[in-house]
């Protein structure tokens, strides 16, 4: 397969757009949600942006074309996510719920699940959130798990036509909807008899036993709302297993497979953003100097080497932006530390993103290792070398 990094036509009108929608509408919010101090307030603020985004087709646009979206390929999703992330990835992570609540929907569900589950986010206005509902309060890097070992504590008990759902998740943005009474669509890590399996529970399922338990207030991506929610015998129709019961497992790797990747772009995208902030103060500030802190040699040495890294992981998908980032802040100096500095913002966002999205150290080195192991694992084959 020929790969080639010269945009198409149509890409670059998609670059254009996503780069116009956040100048209007991502500037003003990121300086908004700066200013609110309280977490659910500052997450409400998005909502009407968010209606902007569903009625631009931005939402569409993260929904492969085979189930109604418009996706169509991983190079024009990254182009849309850098652009937007580029100027407030809070507010793509929320939007971007989808991407991997309806992964196991693709994957396994049953042609009416898909069509009744992603129906609400084929939409040309309102503001559907999705959550894929995975991590829990005591950890979940071994939610896969058997006893004795707790793995996933969430459970579903079959009673009749439903299942009972008792336990507690955290993190994912708007487990708790916009209001606290729940996302559109919310797919289920749970413990059923059989073992780990995926339930698809919709917002009309919550409106009793579901609560929000506690909303935290981040370091970086602070527009984003992630909370606790508790489920008290929630109960959800049989019909909404996703998959076979027991199967959970696989199908919860496979649905952080694109967003993990997505955290490389979203990693180039703080990385641009922190490379223009130093680039435009050494090209301006002299510092008590004769000349633009640019002029001297060092701080040249550092811009040229973060930007050829930059341009690296954009291509390559290699996540190098905590020592990128790191460089940049020696550009700056001291300012780069004052939470006031724009330099900081993109920094705190960054420390998120080796832990988020399916990136946890503790899941993804489980998966490599049961991959090293294998037998037949050829170690040129990712390269295309084998």
């Amino acid at each position: 397969m020929t790969v080639s990094f010269v945009l198409e036509p149509e890409q670059h009108m998609l670059k254009k757009a996503a780069r116009q929608f956040a100048h209007e509408h991502l500037v003003p919010l990121a300086a908004a949600t700066k200013a609110e101090h309280d977490p659910l307030a500052r997450a409400q603020l998005a909502r009407p942006v968010m209606e902007r985004a569903v009625a631009a087709g931005f939402l569409k646009g993260l929904i492969p074309q085979p189930f109604g979206g418009t996706a169509s390929s991983g190079v024009d999703a990254s182009i849309f996510i850098e652009e937007l992330a580029t100027v407030n990835p809070s507010f793509v992570i929320s939007m971007a719920g989808p991407l991997i609540a309806l992964a196991p929907v693709y994957q396994a569900g049953r042609p009416q699940q898909v069509q009744r589950f992603v129906a609400p986010f084929l939409v040309d206005s309102g503001s559907p959130v999705a959550a894929m509902a995975y991590s829990e309060p005591a950890g979940s890097a071994n939610f896969d798990a058997e006893a004795p070992a707790e793995g996933t504590r969430t459970t579903a008990v079959r009673d009749g036509d439903h299942w009972v759902i008792n336990g507690e998740k955290i993190w994912a943005s708007h487990l708790g909807g916009w209001d606290g009474r729940g996302p559109d669509l919310m797919v289920l890590v749970a413990r059923t008899p059989v073992g780990v399996s995926l339930i698809a529970v919709e917002r009309e399922h919550l409106t009793r036993g579901f609560g929000v338990e506690e909303h935290y207030d981040l370091t970086g991506l602070r527009g984003c709302l992630t909370s606790r929610v508790r489920f008290t015998d929630v109960r959800v129709p049989v019909g909404n297993l996703v998959g076979q019961e027991g199967q959970g497992v696989q199908r919860t790797r496979d649905a952080f497979v694109a967003s993990g990747a997505s955290i490389a772009i979203f990693a180039v995208a703080a990385m641009r953003a922190a490379f223009g902030v130093a680039l435009t103060f050494a090209r301006t500030q002299r510092r008590g100097g004769a000349v633009p802190v640019i002029a001297h040699q060092a701080v040249a040495d550092v811009l040229s080497d973060a930007k050829g890294r930059i341009e690296a992981t954009r291509l390559l998908g290699w996540r190098a932006m905590d020592a990128v980032i790191t460089d940049l802040l020696k550009v700056v100096g001291v300012s780069g530390y004052d939470l006031g500095f724009p330099l900081m913002e993109h920094l705190a966002d960054a420390l998120a993103y080796p832990v988020i999205e399916g990136s946890n150290v503790g899941v993804r080195r489980r998966q490599l290792h049961t991959m090293i192991a294998d037998m037949g694992w050829d170690p040129l084959a990712a390269s295309g070398l084998a």
